[in-house]
């Protein structure tokens, strides 16, 4: 069975470099993973914005030969959404703990404009930074690995929180909403919203970044999904 080409896309401050657990358990899998230039490793004053991101992702998408999947984390399903609809190409989104925003809602305006108590927003500067993320990311994990990823983080662009959507791609493209049942990042209601929007939701006993905690339970939720389009 010769399965998608599976696309990572990761959530505000990361770097594509905290797929590298789960991508070992997808070893026989062809694997794309993007910087979204909002979260890039360069100056707070260079970060992108969410429009870029969604070029970047579309873009990339576009390089690949077949058909793709693709599982975008957290902040990632926004620019997932904007940039990939109407994409023939794109089988299916699993959108992991992610926001699924429609036409015209933005990731502040979901919020009301309320900035969460994480964020360490640098409203001068146009960046946020996040805060207690051992808490919020990563409550499953063991407090030194917690640690260790919380360090890995970076400043993300403010104005990327602001932007809203003027397409959607899961109201086309066939999705699979995942919530981890103890994801501190995302409130009940709201991620339970974003299921229902989805309509097809798989469930996990994870905080928001399963792919650290549970990479092999993670894995095998995505091979069922690429398997699903084959």
């Amino acid at each position: 069975m010769t399965l998608p080409t599976l696309v990572l896309v990761h959530g505000s401050f990361h770097r594509k470099e905290m797929w590298n657990d789960l991508i070992k358990e997808l070893s026989d899998v062809d694997i794309r993973t993007i910087q979204l230039p909002s979260s890039a490793p360069v100056p707070f004053d260079q970060l992108g914005n969410m429009y870029e991101d969604a070029q970047a992702v579309k873009d990339l998408v576009l390089d690949i030969d077949g058909a793709v999947v693709v599982c975008a984390h957290s902040y990632g399903g926004v620019p997932v959404s904007e940039g990939l609809a109407g994409i023939a190409a794109v089988k299916h989104i699993v959108y992991l703990n992610s926001f699924v925003l429609d036409v015209g809602e933005s990731m502040l305006g979901n919020r009301d404009g309320r900035y969460p108590p994480h964020w360490g927003v640098h409203e001068n500067e146009q960046y946020i930074e996040m805060i207690g993320a051992e808490k919020v990311f990563y409550n499953d994990l063991p407090q030194q690995d917690a640690e260790r990823a919380a360090k890995e983080l970076g400043p993300q662009s403010l104005m990327s929180m602001r932007q809203p959507l003027t397409q959607a791609a899961w109201h086309d493209t066939p999705s699979t909403y995942v919530i981890g049942e103890r994801d501190a990042g995302l409130p009940v209601p709201m991620r339970e919203k974003f299921g229902a929007r989805v309509g097809n939701v798989r469930r996990m006993d994870t905080s928001h970044s399963p792919f650290y905690s549970r990479p092999a339970e993670t894995a095998a939720l995505l091979r069922d999904a690429m398997k699903g389009v084959c």
